[in-house]
């Protein structure tokens, strides 16, 4: 079963808004087969596992480690359970059920009808470590959000003058253009698109893992707008623009933008709080599964002060900027009290260089 999760691991990018499976074929405590879910609307991790056998006779008698509970509906693909069957497969061992409304233990019930010796819940935890952000979308009908930020290390993101570039080496902003290659929407506010006069897209990943999608720009704009001349419009018609807007802003300045390719959703809650969960509901109809929130401080602030935030990777640069009024990564009002505080998890530590990343989740349960 860790080998089906790690398996599963490598369609991080390229499957979404469908989980991330891994299946492995066992005879006698051999592999003999393996696949994964690889690519969005593709054949599923059971039938690229029975394909990699070199006859499909050697699936009888098998048992199959999978890490999701196979599909028992006809999707994109048919459904891998019905596959598993047909195959003669005698065990069906499986990390997790699936809550996605079609399937919801039906694939478990249809193996077990038709004979198959079916177990849940091998390696239950790592699963849902796997899947958090399609669980987060099946479930609560949002996006998983994942905080970024690079700090120095007496925790600012700029200087008092407001230079922060850059704060990491080379080699960590790589690795943020590989998690910006991954996602399906980079959101920043009308600050950090005025100040930095961001792109926002992910380069010089082609050639190693990175799936490269293509995520959509997100711009919270609760009064300003973009300019017409700013990279994020001129490239609109490449990469994909959404701007977040409140009812406040320039009507004509917003037709103008539309009109270069700039796509827009009004939002209708006056508070910050209230237009990020506004947002973020919009964004869960779309089947969005992962929003990267890449700034700045207010941005961040209105998801902290939304509980809206479930993962950070934060970015150490060896530096020390000082001063009162350098900003830290998130701004707003802020906590009173250390028991108020969001509780978060390490879950990996990354040295680049002399920069480190920590990233950090909110347990699975956590609202």
């Amino acid at each position: 079963m860790g080998m089906a999760i790690r398996l599963a691991k490598l369609g991080a990018g390229a499957v979404e808004p469908n989980p991330l499976v891994g299946c492995v074929l066992v005879r006698d405590g051999q592999v003999v087969g393996q696949g994964y879910h690889q690519k969005f609307g593709g054949p599923h991790a059971e039938v690229h596992a029975l394909r990699s056998l070199d006859s499909l006779q050697q699936a009888k008698g098998v048992t199959a480690y999978v890490s999701l509970e196979p599909c028992c509906h006809h999707g994109k693909t048919p459904p891998c359970a019905q596959a598993l069957v047909d195959a003669g497969v005698a065990r069906v061992v499986v990390a997790m059920t699936d809550p996605f409304p079609k399937v919801a233990g039906g694939g478990v019930s249809f193996l077990q009808s038709a004979g198959v010796n079916t177990t849940v819940g091998l390696m239950q935890t790592e699963a849902e470590e796997l899947n958090a952000p399609y669980l987060k979308l099946v479930r609560d009908g949002r996006p998983w959000v994942i905080a970024k930020w690079a700090m120095t290390m007496d925790g600012r993101i700029a200087t008092v003058s407001g230079q922060s570039q850059w704060i990491t080496g080379q080699q960590a902003r790589h690795e943020v253009h590989r998690l910006r290659s991954r996602v399906d929407g980079i959101a920043v506010g009308m600050g950090t698109v005025v100040i930095d006069d961001p792109m926002l897209t992910a380069r010089g990943v082609n050639g190693d893992d990175a799936a490269s999608r293509v995520a959509d720009r997100i711009v919270f704009c609760q009064h300003r707008l973009p300019s017409l001349e700013s990279k994020l419009v001129r490239s609109a018609r490449d990469f994909p623009v959404t701007l977040m807007v409140g009812s406040e802003v320039d009507s004509a300045h917003l037709t103008q933008l539309e009109q270069a390719g700039v796509k827009s959703v009004v939002l209708d809650s006056s508070g910050s709080t209230g237009r990020v969960i506004e947002a973020l509901q919009f964004l869960g109809e779309q089947r969005m599964t992962n929003l990267m929130l890449e700034g700045g401080a207010e941005l961040l602030a209105s998801f902290f002060a939304a509980d809206r935030i479930d993962e950070c990777h934060v970015y150490l640069g060896p530096k020390l900027f000082g001063g009162q009024t350098a900003k830290g990564p998130i701004g707003g009002s802020g906590i009173d009290h250390v028991t108020d505080a969001l509780p978060f998890r390490l879950v990996t530590l990354d040295p680049f260089g002399n920069d480190f990343r920590a990233v950090y989740r909110r347990d699975i349960c956590e609202e």
